[in-house]
C-alpha cells in the first residue's frame, strides 16, 4: 500500500507480502524547490541517499549534469532533480531493476502521455489486488 503525506513530504509503503514492514521514503515536491541549483550534497539530503548514488545513477542513466561551480562541483538545476526523482521512484519506491527503469524512462519519453495514462491504470490495478487481499486477511 502506498500513502502519501503531503506535511511531511514522505511517502510510507506497506509491504504486504511476507513480514509487514513500513518504510518512510522521502518524496521531492519539484513545484515547491525555491533555488535554481543545487548541490548533489543537498540533494542526496533531499532524497536521503548517498552522494554516490547519484554519482551512479549520473553514469548509469546517461544524465547530463549542465552545471558546475568553480571547483567543478555538481550542481543540479530543478530539471534535473525531477529527473532524478523519477528515477528514485522507479529504483526505490517501485523498486524496478536498473535495466528497468531504463526502459520505463526511455519508454515514457518517446509515448508520452499514453505511456503514462496505462502507467496509472496498472498502478491502480495493483492496488486493488493488495486491498483485495489486505481485506481477506
Amino acid at each position: 500500500m502506498f500513502r502519501y503525506s503531503k506535511a511531511h513530504e514522505e511517502c510510507k509503503i506497506i509491504t504486504i507480502f511476507g513480514n509487514k514492514l513500513i518504510t518512510t521514503v522521502p518524496v521531492i515536491d519539484t513545484k515547491g524547490l525555491s533555488k535554481l541549483y543545487y548541490s548533489i550534497g543537498e540533494l542526496a539530503g533531499l532524497l536521503d541517499v548517498n552522494a554516490s548514488l547519484l554519482r551512479f545513477w549520473e553514469k548509469e542513466f546517461s544524465l547530463k549534469v549542465s552545471k558546475r561551480n568553480k571547483k567543478g562541483n555538481r550542481l543540479y538545476s530543478v530539471k534535473e532533480v525531477e529527473e532524478i526523482n523519477i528515477i528514485y521512484s522507479l529504483v526505490k519506491v517501485q523498486l524496478f531493476t536498473l535495466d528497468g527503469a531504463k526502459k520505463a524512462m526511455k519508454s515514457k519519453g518517446s509515448k508520452g502521455s499514453v505511456d503514462s495514462k496505462q502507467l496509472v491504470i496498472s498502478k491502480l490495478e495493483g492496488i486493488k489486488k493488495r486491498l483485495i487481499i489486505l481485506k481477506s486477511s
